[in-house]
């Protein structure tokens, strides 16, 4: 190809490529916003991830002392090895221990809030990694899990397109096979059905998230948990309804052991009432509530957890 000719094509290569990148940059603007969708600063660049590299460092993990079963911060100084709350003394849950990352405010809230209604897909991967960070800190965890996120019933799980829990879990999955290559680990989210639709937990009372629960899980192959260790995923742990109803149906369906691993814990921080960040804990911090041990909705069938806190 003669000099000119091969000149020309360069120039047109040129603007054909600058046609492109200026198409594209107009459909992303309007796909993927251009400032970060939880501070509003402007992005560096194109990411499929509308985060900005600050909000993702304002994550710390939870400090202080946590009840060592299900990750309540206790205010007061322990003297016990392992500190238990007040619900799980009186009441021991049908799970070995629950960890989440951080408290459920702030930015973390807001992440979680992005994949879960804003379906931000994406931010689960990154969510995951902080998952996977807890789930090492959990001692004497076996090498051997069966990895169950929490389902969504099938009516919710069709309208929102996917289950949140289920993509935090294979997010942790992977950093944890890599981290940790002499685990073994399987996901295995048919284990446990919803199979029933439930009101939101959001605003709910302790003693009205436990009977919103009642009777809604259950696991259809009992046969494939028989003996085996579970790690239970989940975007929030609350009051722990859900998780204990989980849990239960778990045990009695013949699981040895679950652990329970959550992105964030709703915290009964003292001093806090009425904020905006912790709005869906309101009527949970303002309603006389039943004790555990006495609330018939803790069990399912009416059926009592075993005294110590594994199941039937």
């Amino acid at each position: 190809m003669p000099p000119s000719q091969t000149s020309a094509w360069r120039a047109i290569v040129r603007v054909l490529r600058s046609t492109a990148a200026g198409a594209l940059d107009s459909m992303t603007s309007v796909v993927f916003p251009a400032d970060c969708r939880v501070c509003g600063l402007p992005l560096s660049g194109f990411s499929l991830l509308p985060v900005c590299d600050s909000c993702w460092n304002e994550l710390p993990a939870q400090s202080g002392a946590l009840c060592t079963r299900c990750g309540e911060s206790l205010h007061f100084e322990a003297p016990e090895t392992e500190p238990l709350c007040r619900v799980c003394s009186s009441a021991p849950p049908p799970f070995e221990r629950a960890v989440a990352h951080g408290v459920y405010c702030g930015t973390l809230r807001a992440l979680i809030h992005l994949l879960k209604y804003e379906e931000v897909e994406p931010v689960a991967r990154r969510l995951g990694v902080l998952l996977a960070g807890q789930v090492l800190t959990i001692p004497d965890l076996p090498q051997n899990l069966l990895v169950i996120p929490v389902p969504l019933f099938a009516r919710k799980r069709r309208q929102r397109g996917f289950n949140q829990s289920e993509l935090l879990a294979r997010s942790a999955v992977a950093v944890l096979r890599s981290r940790r290559p002499e685990m073994h680990l399987k996901l295995f989210p048919g284990a446990l059905i919803r199979r029933r639709a439930t009101e939101s937990q959001a605003g709910l009372s302790p003693h009205q998230r436990r009977t919103n629960l009642r009777g809604a899980f259950f696991v259809p192959r009992p046969a494939q948990l028989a003996g085996m260790d579970v790690l239970l995923i989940d975007d929030i742990y609350t009051t722990g309804a859900t998780a204990r109803a989980c849990a239960q149906v778990l045990r009695r369906a013949g699981a040895a052991h679950v652990w329970v691993a959550t992105v964030a814990r709703a915290q009964r921080e003292e001093g806090l009432q009425h904020t905006e960040v912790f709005a869906d804990r309101t009527a949970i911090l303002d309603t006389p509530e039943i004790p555990m041990e006495e609330d018939f909705a803790l069990w399912e069938e009416g059926r009592p957890a075993h005294p110590g806190g594994k199941g039937q």
